[in-house]
């Protein structure tokens, strides 16, 4: 991948002192500051691969939910979906796509994911989460965390809200990303449609990821992003980022369904690809 980076030089300052009538300046030239795009890069992909993954977590539960009628799967055949209830309201579903499974809204995962529920309790139910093996197009994706899902919020949706510990690993880096934080997806449109293809969420939320590289970086949802569940990437929405001590903007797009996004800092753009 092709490395940009934006330097950043500080204004030198000016100090200057009389004696005798004559005038003696220096300039102080602050350090150099580096951003990476690279480092942009894999940590938009690491989002990625999290955001597809709870995602397919969202519809494998809502698929195996006995009270949903669901006439056109998001999952192909090479997908096997595993139902366990333990009769008193918890249970077990496993989603195993074996060596490699394209699934029907473009995403290529393998492996395993693992979601053992409890009993509904208020309207909500907690589900906890593992990987095993497991891979979002092409990407590594280990650890866990638990889901409350609330059948309906204030808005009369379902709503789903994760706290993670997820590590990614890249098929062209060494390096390792781990993402913590919260994020919030409200179903918006498709509910009890029947169909994978209309449904579409808005994610907000916060979260911090920790490179193996000592790089770090904290992003803030700052317009809501949407995720169409027909389109393997997020579609829209801000993402505030801060990294390097700098602070920029990770705009997802207009809608479209693609692999790109922009990143932009100090007024330049900076292509990203997901």
């Amino acid at each position: 991948m092709k490395t940009l980076h934006k330097t950043l030089i500080l204004a030198s300052l000016l100090s200057s002192s009389i004696f005798l009538n004559s005038c003696d300046k220096e300039d102080e030239t602050q350090p150099v500051q580096e951003y990476s795009a690279d480092e942009a890069a894999l940590a938009a992909q690491a989002d990625t691969a999290i955001e597809g993954t709870i995602t397919i977590m969202e519809n494998g539960y809502d698929e195996s939910d006995a009270a949903r009628n669901t006439s056109i799967s998001l999952f192909p055949e090479c997908t096997s979906i595993g139902f366990e209830p333990n009769g008193d309201g918890t249970g077990t579903i496993t989603l195993d796509f074996g060596t490699g499974c394209t699934l029907n809204n473009g995403a290529t995962v393998s492996g395993v994911i693992i979601l053992a529920y409890e009993a509904i309790v208020n309207d909500s139910r907690v589900i906890h989460y593992t990987f095993d093996n497991y891979f979002y197009n092409g990407n590594g994706v280990e650890g866990g965390g638990e889901i409350l899902r609330e059948l309906t919020n204030n808005n009369g949706n379902p709503q789903s809200t994760v706290n993670e510990t997820i590590t990614v690993t890249f098929p062209s880096s060494t390096t390792t990303a781990t993402r913590n934080g919260l994020r919030i997806a409200e179903w918006v449109e498709g509910v009890g449609s029947g169909t994978w293809i209309d449904n579409v969420y808005h994610v907000t939320g916060n979260w911090d990821t920790a490179f193996t590289n000592g790089f770090e970086r904290s992003g803030v949802v700052t317009e809501t992003l949407v995720r169409r569940l027909n389109c393997p990437y997020l579609v829209s929405g801000v993402l505030e980022v801060t990294q390097d001590g700098l602070t920029g903007s990770l705009d997802f797009g207009n809608g479209d369904c693609d692999a790109q996004a922009t990143f932009t800092f100090n007024g330049v753009d900076y292509p990203i690809f997901l």
